[in-house]
């Protein structure tokens, strides 16, 4: 049995939360995922900060984080399980940093997540590079597939004049 879920802790943005799950699940197929446990926690810098601190000693908020929940990872596996950490606050800066939009980023993350989960590392530089090739395949992939913008959730309710 396969579960994906999302947990929304931030209050930076509003995410169509849905449409955030068919990319995901679009992804895992792109991927060859059969199985999965996977959990995306939708986090603010703060947050981030202190997940940064307790787990990776590391100072300060960054987009994100993954922790593989495998018993035994191994390259490529058709079953992940495992958790990211997203920080929306972070995806707002980088994507005014890189000129895209914050759902772009978004999206991004949820690819480097996974592709972390599926093996890949970028902690040197030939794997980093691989690994980003993969990562701006994937969001092409993306683009041509779904309007990533529209992850931002709007309010559509009428207001009184």
């Amino acid at each position: 049995m396969s579960v994906l879920a999302y947990r929304n802790r931030q209050q930076t943005k509003r995410i169509n939360r849905p449409l955030l799950r068919r990319v995901t699940l679009f992804l895992l197929r792109e991927l060859g995922v059969r199985q999965y446990e996977l959990c995306f926690h939708l986090v603010d810098a703060d947050e981030m900060a202190r997940i940064n601190e307790q787990f990776l000693q590391h100072t300060g908020s960054t987009d994100v984080i993954t922790f593989d929940h495998s018993e035994s990872p191994q390259p490529h596996s058709p079953v992940l399980r495992g958790e990211a950490f997203i920080s929306i606050s972070d995806a707002v800066a980088q994507a005014k940093e890189f000129r895209t939009t914050w759902q772009s980023e978004l999206a991004r993350y949820v690819v480097h997540a996974l592709l972390h989960l599926r093996g890949y590392d970028d902690l040197e530089p030939k794997l980093r590079r691989e690994m980003k090739r993969e990562e701006n395949r994937l969001l092409k992939r993306l683009e041509t597939n779904f309007t990533l913008r529209q992850l931002a959730l709007t309010n559509t309710r009428a207001r009184k004049s």
